[in-house]
């Protein structure tokens, strides 16, 4: 061991990822190189950036490129680059550890099925080391640019739990990565291999890609060597639509997101006029592992007049659309634009409008040229959709048609209605959206609140996500038609004439006395009694007033450690059923309150799922069997 040089050992995570990685992915190896070019490709990218500021640091190579090469001794894969490099503390934080945030939480969702860790290696952004699926050892020189020669770094790993770095002279600033490749690797040592899988990996990359050729001469001269350019080194979102096939889409998303699968769908656009900016987004078809971590990096790729400016740029997108990935080239703004003046700059925020109208146009044309695949999409992502309505007001409507609902309609738990089939199958004489909010949807199915609508053959929404009623307290109106909750006072269903409210009316009169009697034995439960038109076969249901909070979102907000105010429902009772028929002929007023607490009690298991006094409950169902059956 020389004297500057030192072995140190891998994070624990990363002895976890690489054992994973070179298991999960060994059946798609060649993606390793992939991942190596867009690395040298985002290293050119950050230098051209810095040397907007420091011209310097070009030295005196000013075209940025990645160079392949065989070498013909030792058949060993060598990457280079002329891009920003890595100084020794660089090296040791990029290539022995993994500084992220969520990192527990990605080792964790690692299992160990390759189809699954394959997609969540390539979001989370480890691609460098996939070349120990190839190789035996990896060697990777490199110098920052603006050092000194002497300042070089070279790291080296047989992949074994430990890594040595030392200090090296190296004239050429960027990275060199030098692959020792495996037995059954030998496919990557030669030069067609190689250049087949930059064609059809790499071809979009926006830097050239040379590979080394050795050209054959006569028996008195020798091999001459020769850098092919074997990419287009165009940069994809500038080309025209037409020119561009679905690989060379599906490759170059891969290359922006580190994903390993094709995406569900993607818009590119280009526009002219008062600003000026190309779009081109993408849909992936997996979520990431961190999609509910909100604090997590997120957004597009920025790139202004084609110089890359930063990575997730999440200016440019609002957060409910966090999983959507991308790049957007600007025309107009400053080349020297940082984070802050994105956040002040109004030009940000007219394209930030655009763009999240052309993410929305795109879902939205997803839903209508291939329902099962956006049935696909609204179950990967779906909830973040859901954050919409309350997060971008403007766009309201455009998210609420995209939302997705579980109805009595189709009886079935898979969320796939949307407000405009809703409303295509409205009985005759209606006009409102109803909804039902249940803890789940085995008890929203068998909710007393559907009676009712069952009875007349109307729909009814059936939301159990936990982020459901925030979703609903947003969404008043669709075209004109409200959303009407089910569990609210003063429902008024379709279909009902004059003589039914009369008769209702009147019902009230009939049982006024038994309404007085409830009302006063469960003063200190309920607001008020009332006669149901919502009930044919429950006893009695317990319904909110229009401003109350219900039991879901109240649960929220109690768990999150916020006091909550006292409120009472209302108890709307079926007149018509036996035991309020009991209830009412009771003239021992103490019999009559316990059966009144136990009318309350079936009403709060049907609304809530659970029980303030579930022991006082059961004292009184044995109390009332024990009658019955004497």
């Amino acid at each position: 061991m020389t004297a500057n040089e030192e072995t140190l050992g891998f994070q624990t995570e990363v002895k976890q990822l690489l054992h994973l990685m070179v298991h999960s992915l060994y059946s798609n190896r060649e993606i390793f190189l992939r991942e190596l070019i867009s690395n040298a490709n985002d290293a050119c990218d950050k230098l051209r950036f810095l040397a907007l500021d420091a011209p310097d640091l070009m030295e005196s190579d000013s075209e940025m490129a990645v160079r392949i090469s065989i070498d013909p001794e030792t058949k060993e894969l060598v990457i280079a680059d002329n891009g920003i490099g890595m100084t020794r503390e660089d090296v040791i934080q990029n290539l022995g550890t993994i500084a992220k945030s969520g990192t527990a939480e990605f080792i964790k969702n690692l299992s160990g099925d390759s189809k699954q860790d394959a997609n969540l290696i390539g979001q989370f952004g480890v691609g460098f080391y996939s070349a120990f699926i190839v190789a035996d050892r990896v060697v990777v020189r490199t110098r920052r640019a603006g050092n000194e020669s002497s300042d070089a770094i070279e790291w080296s790993s047989d992949g074994d739990g430990q890594y040595t770095i030392k200090g090296i002279d190296k004239a050429d600033r960027g990275t060199e990565i030098r692959l020792t490749l495996k037995e059954d690797a030998g496919e990557f040592g030669e030069a067609y291999r190689i250049r087949h899988l930059v064609t059809k990996y790499s071809d979009h990359v926006s830097i050239p890609v040379y590979l080394k050729n050795e050209v054959e001469k006569d028996d008195d001269s020798e091999a001459k060597s020769e850098w092919d350019q074997v990419n287009q080194a165009t940069a994809l979102w500038t080309r025209p639509r037409t020119e561009i096939t679905d690989e060379e889409y599906n490759e170059f998303y891969k290359h922006v997101a580190h994903d390993f699968e094709d995406p569900m769908t993607w818009s590119h656009h280009k526009v002219e006029g008062k600003s000026e900016y190309t779009g081109l987004l993408y849909v992936p078809a997996r979520a990431p592992f961190d999609l509910w971590n909100r604090e997590s990096p997120r957004g597009l790729k920025l790139y202004v007049q084609r110089v890359f400016i930063m990575d997730r740029a999440e200016e440019f997108l609002p957060l409910y659309l966090r999983f959507i990935r991308g790049v957007v080239d600007s025309s107009d703004l400053s080349l020297n634009v940082s984070r802050e003046i994105l956040q002040k700059d109004a030009r940000v925020e007219a394209m930030k409008s655009a763009v999240t109208r052309r993410a929305l146009d795109m879902l939205a044309k997803l839903a209508k040229d291939d329902t099962e695949k956006y049935q696909n999409f609204w179950e990967t992502f779906g909830e973040c959709l859901k954050e919409g309505p309350a997060e971008d007001h403007q766009n309201k409507e455009r998210i609420t048609k995209l939302l997705r609902f579980a109805s009595t309609q189709t009886n079935t738990e898979k969320q796939e209605v949307g407000v405009e089939d809703y409303i295509s199958r409205m009985v005759e004489g209606q006009k409102e959206i109803y909804y039902l909010v249940s803890e789940s949807h085995t008890n929203a199915l068998g909710s007393p609140y559907l009676e009712a609508f069952k009875k007349r053959g109307i729909e009814v929404l059936l939301l159990s996500d936990r982020i459901d009623e925030w979703l609903m307290g947003h969404l008043q109106e669709y075209q004109e038609h409200k959303f009407v909750d089910v569990t609210r006072d003063g429902l008024e269903l379709p279909g009902e004439g004059k003589d039914e409210k009369k008769e209702q009316k009147k019902e009230s009169k009939a049982h006024k006395e038994l309404l007085k009697r409830m009302k006063e034995a469960l003063s200190n439960e309920v607001e008020d009694v009332k006669p149901s038109v919502r009930l044919t076969d429950s006893a009695a249901v317990l319904v909110l007033t229009e401003h109350d909070m219900g039991p879901q979102m109240r649960q929220i907000m109690e768990a999150a450690g916020q006091a909550m105010p006292v409120s009472k429902p209302i108890l709307e009772i079926n007149t018509d059923h036996g035991l309020l028929m009991r209830l009412e002929s009771e003239t021992d007023a103490g019999r009559f309150n316990e059966l009144a607490r136990l009318v309350f009690d079936h009403a709060q298991l049907g609304a809530e799922g659970k029980l303030d006094d579930a022991p006082g409950y059961l004292k009184r169902v044995n109390a009332l069997l024990t009658e019955l059956s004497v």
